[in-house]
């Protein structure tokens, strides 16, 4: 499904508008990111894994052709090393990007007016994510909410409107409360 099947054919073309010439994506849990960035990492995550294991090839077959050369092939596990503390440090990154990713998200959801504020305050050492679940982030957010609940939107209660039904008397005392009973009265009056 679209975008534009989404929202609708009238909605669409106001988001449209407004986004002018930034081209927007929507992804899975409903926040907005700029298609442009998602594309940009999406390449970029896609060329380092392939560079990893191409060196993990050449590497390999290095190896097997170093066989009997002792400087070469201390110079190949130097190598093998380096190669796995890269791809070590590079699988940090990856899981440092979906934490603060789904940190961000979080925050957005539970309406934090200010996310930087509000992740400054947060102690993100005791926050682990567990697949797309950010462990101990919730008893924090609560605190926080207790504490500082200026620093979240609050929740507004939408009351109905109510409406009268029915036909309108005349108020006590004999008094019209129209203008149609007011001119009925009073030409029913002079006409007696």
């Amino acid at each position: 499904m679209n975008l534009k099947e989404l929202l609708g054919e009238a909605l669409y073309k106001q988001v449209i508008e407004k986004a002018g010439d930034k081209k927007i994506a929507i992804v899975s849990d409903g926040n907005w990111i700029p298609k442009e960035k998602f594309n940009e990492l999406n390449e970029n995550t896609k060329e380092l894994k392939k560079q990893l294991k191409d060196r993990d090839i050449q590497l390999a077959e290095l190896g097997e052709k170093a066989k009997g050369h002792e400087e070469l092939t201390a110079k190949i596990n130097e190598l093998t090393e380096e190669n796995k503390k890269a791809a070590a440090e590079y699988q940090q990154k990856l899981d440092q990007q979906a934490f603060d990713f789904a940190l961000k998200s979080a925050l957005t959801s539970v309406k934090a007016k200010n996310p930087k504020a509000v992740e400054a305050l947060l102690n993100k050492e005791s926050i682990k994510l567990d697949g797309d679940k950010l462990l101990g982030l919730e008893d924090q957010l609560k605190a926080l909410q207790k504490s500082d609940g200026y620093l979240f939107e609050a929740e507004q209660q939408h009351s109905k409107p109510t409406f009268s039904q029915g036909q309108h008397q005349t108020t006590p005392g004999g008094e019209p409360s129209t203008l149609l009973d007011a001119l009925n009265h009073r030409f029913s009056t002079t006409n007696n």
